[in-house]
């Protein structure tokens, strides 16, 4: 069934761009574990998902869809209004860079995670954020 442009640009203002359920789940899992954390820093560039500010660690948590996962090929799905969709991930995609390059250029450890990858393995996920606080280091 075809939706109508009214149900896309509703469904589409309903997304969460904090508290998602990728993010949820990471931090519970992350609380559990001892880590203590600020989420959605917007002092920092960025605005990160979690953040060790003390350790200068910056966790994103990035969804499939809005950040471009396997982009080269997905693209090719888009079949109405590719020419405001297409771009607009694309600029998400180069953010990311932007974002993750000026957050390292001054002193900051960035770990970047696919919401399947949280969903998926949430353990290894935590347990490499969990490494990278205690040790400070990727």
């Amino acid at each position: 069934m075809k939706k109508t442009k009214e149900q896309i640009h509703y469904n589409m203002s309903r997304v969460k761009n904090k508290d998602s359920k990728i993010e949820l789940i990471l931090r519970k899992e992350l609380w559990s574990r001892g880590l203590r954390y600020q989420k959605n820093v917007k002092d920092i560039f960025g605005k990160p998902d979690i953040v060790f500010k003390g350790k200068k660690i910056a966790v994103f948590c990035d969804s499939e869809f809005w950040h471009g996962f396997d982009w080269e090929n997905r693209k090719r799905d888009f079949k109405s209004n590719q020419d405001f969709w297409i771009p607009k991930i694309e600029r998400n995609i180069e953010r990311d860079i932007e974002v993750t390059k000026h957050l390292e250029e001054h002193g900051w450890i960035v770990l970047r995670f696919w919401g399947k990858e949280i969903k998926n393995n949430l353990n290894k996920c935590a347990d490499i954020i969990e490494r990278t606080v205690r040790n400070g280091k990727k």
